[in-house]
């Protein structure tokens, strides 16, 4: 067989997982499955005020199995605070880094991904009836592949411990998901199978032209 076949033949089948990985292709959740997410996240994280159930609930019921963003809001704690399992003074910033590690590289492993985080440079320019800017560090806009995989972070067994980190860290914050109405740069689903098309074509060149 020719190079040529190879080299496209790979391009294809790597496209076709990354498609696979990227992109959500299970139908939207059902009744059960979330009365059974529910249930597993009471029993992780119910001791915790911050937690808002029915929220949840409300937004896994209405899922329409796209992607969306969540959006971050973060004013981490000032100066250093204790580390949850040694005790030792430490960079809010640094301990962060203790959960955000983690729930990254899960998060990834789902189809999800950061999709920008920028450090706040300026107070309010624009606000109406809206309480005083409390100094916010960071803004974060996660995005998720479906609602599934954002619950099934929410109640993995694993980020459990991590999540002292999280809130040894952080002296305040908000989080609310989001989809997309106008985006002026292409998906990933867009422009990573063309540039493996480039990428295909380009080596594919190549070969012909040492074959001259």
């Amino acid at each position: 067989m020719s190079a040529g076949f190879w080299i496209w033949g790979i391009a294809a089948l790597t496209a076709m997982a990354f498609l696979a990985w990227y992109r959500n292709w299970r139908a939207p959740l059902t009744a059960e499955e979330i009365d059974r997410y529910i249930a597993k996240a009471v029993e992780l994280h119910g001791s915790r005020e911050n937690n808002d159930f029915g929220i949840i609930r409300r937004f896994l019921e209405a899922d329409d199995g796209r992607e969306f963003v969540m959006v971050n809001l973060v004013r981490l704690a000032p100066g250093e605070v204790p580390d949850p399992e040694t005790g030792v003074p430490t960079r809010a910033a640094k301990l962060l880094q203790k959960y955000t590690g983690p729930f990254t590289r899960a998060l990834i492993r789902r189809g999800g991904h950061p999709a920008i985080v920028t450090r706040k440079v300026g107070g309010y320019v624009d606000a109406w009836r809206v309480p005083p800017d409390p100094g916010w560090t960071i803004v974060g806009f996660m995005r998720y592949r479906s609602r599934r995989d954002m619950i099934e972070l929410v109640v993995d067994p694993r980020f459990a411990d991590s999540h002292a980190f999280k809130f040894a860290a952080t002296a305040e914050t908000f989080s609310f998901p989001t989809q997309p109405i106008l985006r002026l740069y292409p998906s990933p689903v867009v422009w990573a199978p063309l540039l493996l098309a480039l990428s295909a074509a380009l080596l594919h060149l190549a070969t012909l032209t040492l074959a001259i």
